[in-house]
């Protein structure tokens, strides 16, 4: 297994782990509400520069064990984390991603999965969902999935390049 997809799966299971332990409702007194699937599916795209294709699956079945351990949702995840890694690529082929500009793609990122979830959750009218919900779960998510992708950022960059390399054929 490559180092990208052994980062994912532990922050897929981070994620569970986290969500069990931390309070992440309207009201809660928490700062903490992790994303760092998502953050680490921006944060993985330079290891498969030249196998974007891998990338994409990688990241859609992703979505796919996502939604079927934590929000009994098939497909939901899978196809917002596609739509996200659309655009990781689209940052990473026309954007400089430096550790001083991460923080600023992770907010952004961010803020567009917590938008586009809220949007097709009013319109399939799952749950109620405002925008002073909204901006709630952006802003109590921030702090710790930037603290979570700097550090995998640094780790990601420390690995010698034989672990790097995608070997998926």
């Amino acid at each position: 297994m490559t180092a990208s997809i052994i980062i994912l799966l532990i922050s897929l299971i981070l994620d569970g782990i986290l969500t069990n332990f931390l309070p992440y409702l309207v009201g809660d007194l928490s700062i903490f509400t992790p994303l760092f699937t998502l953050t680490v599916i921006f944060l993985i795209y330079p290891l498969f520069r030249k196998k974007e294709i891998h990338y994409f699956i990688l990241v859609f079945i992703t979505g796919i064990i996502y939604d079927l351990l934590y929000t009994n949702l098939l497909f939901f995840n899978a196809c917002l984390f596609l739509i996200m890694a659309l655009i990781s690529s689209f940052i990473y082929k026309k954007l400089e991603v430096d550790y001083l500009k991460l923080i600023f793609y992770l907010i952004l990122i961010i803020i567009l999965y917590e938008t586009f979830t809220g949007i097709i959750l009013v319109i399939f009218n799952m749950v109620p969902v405002t925008i002073s919900k909204i901006i709630y779960k952006i802003t109590h998510s921030l702090i710790i999935n930037i603290i979570y992708g700097e550090l995998i950022y640094l780790i990601i960059n420390k690995l010698p390049n034989k672990y790097k390399k995608i070997s998926i054929n």
